[in-house]
Order: C-alpha cells, then sequence, then structure tokens
C-alpha cells in the first residue's frame, strides 16, 4: 500500500502523516489525534514519545513463538502454568493478543507472520512452518489449535498445516462456530472467540 510522504520541513505535517501510517487511524483521525497532543504535549506527547522510545528498544519477537515482548522467550512460553502441550496457531501477533483477551485459550502459541497467499507470493517459505513443525515434533505437543482467519487463505494454509502435520499424528483442530467467513480475529469479541475456541473441531 502507498504512503503518503513525509514533509521534511513542517513538524506538525510530519506528525500527522506518522500517525496516519498507523493502520486503522487514516489521515483524518490522524489529524484530530495530533491536534489533540499538541494542545497538551506534557501530559499526552512526551510521555507518548518516551514509551515509543523504550518499546522501540526493549520489544521484539519471541524466538520461540513470535510473540512481541520485552523478555525472550516471552511471558506467555515462561508461565509454568500454561498447558504445555497446546499450541494455538495464528496468522499474526494482533491475533494472539485478541485470544489473550479472550481469555480462552491456556496454552502455549505460535505465530505465522501471515497465511499462504499464490497471487501475493507468499509461500510456506515465507511463514514460520517448519520451526512449527519442528516444535511439534520435540516438544511433545498432544494438539495444534489452528486459530486462522476465515478466508479462502487462512483455509489453504490450515489444509497445508494440517497435511505437514499429519505423520507426526497429533490431533490438528480449527475454530469452530462464531467466526464469519472473511473474519479477523482480532476483530471479533472476546464472547465470540471463546465459543469458537471451545467448539473446535478436527482440521
Amino acid at each position: 500500500m502507498r504512503q503518503d510522504p513525509v514533509p521534511p520541513n513542517d513538524p506538525v505535517e510530519q506528525l500527522v502523516a506518522l500517525l496516519a501510517r498507523i493502520p486503522g487511524l487514516g489521515r483524518r483521525s490522524a489529524r484530530r489525534a495530533a491536534l489533540r497532543m499538541l494542545q497538551d504535549p506534557e501530559r499526552l506527547m512526551r510521555p507518548l514519545s518516551r514509551a515509543l522510545d523504550a518499546a522501540a528498544e526493549a520489544v521484539s519477537p519471541c524466538r520461540v513463538c513470535g510473540n512481541l515482548d520485552s523478555r525472550d522467550p516471552c511471558g506467555i512460553c515462561r508461565d509454568p502454568r500454561r498447558e504445555r502441550g497446546l499450541v494455538c496457531v495464528v496468522e499474526g501477533v494482533s491475533d494472539l493478543w485478541a485470544l489473550e483477551r479472550a481469555g480462552a485459550h491456556r496454552g502455549l502459541y505460535h505465530v505465522l507472520g501471515g497465511t499462504l497467499s499464490a497471487l501475493g507470493g507468499v509461500s510456506p517459505e515465507d511463514l514460520s512452518i517448519q520451526p512449527l513443525v519442528e516444535r511439534v515434533a520435540k516438544e511433545g505437543v498432544e494438539e495444534v489449535i489452528l486459530a486462522l482467519p476465515a478466508t479462502v487463505e487462512g483455509a489453504s494454509t490450515g489444509h497445508y498445516l494440517a497435511d505437514r502435520l499429519r505423520p507426526l499424528s497429533v490431533p490438528v483442530t480449527r475454530l469452530a462456530q462464531g467466526v464469519p467467513m472473511g473474519g479477523a480475529l482480532d476483530v471479533l469479541d472476546d464472547g465470540t472467540l471463546a465459543a469458537a475456541l471451545r467448539a473446535r473441531r478436527p482440521a
């Protein structure tokens, strides 16, 4: 997607242009947010600047699951209360965070980093698929849950993963009712996500 250039000399327009690059914000909303921050910089802008700098320095992908955290392995992977034999596979970190917000999954996660797409040029080598297969083979995983988007790309990715994992004789399930076709997990309400996870079925 084409991004508007950042004006080199006008700090207000620089701020608006950078905020507009945030997914879901847009230029009009970015302008409103910039105005609000400029009207109260000590309470809104400077703390945000410090938080952004701190996050940029401290946060990185977890080497085990791909979650974003200031620790590596991340807090979820390190949590001894998690069900170690249950791994939920998601497209991106936003889906992981959505499932955590719903509080329905008490196992571990694996972030693929996208879905397969012939038109988009995304192949299995572009995703974290081989690390998933290695995790399942080596870590005593008892079930893999495919929590992928209800799209053509999500379905094709799910079928591919089920085929890759079949030789390991590990049950592979997928989300059930409540997830509409074309629906992204990170925009669904908590109750819908929890119901879909509880009613998962064989992939």
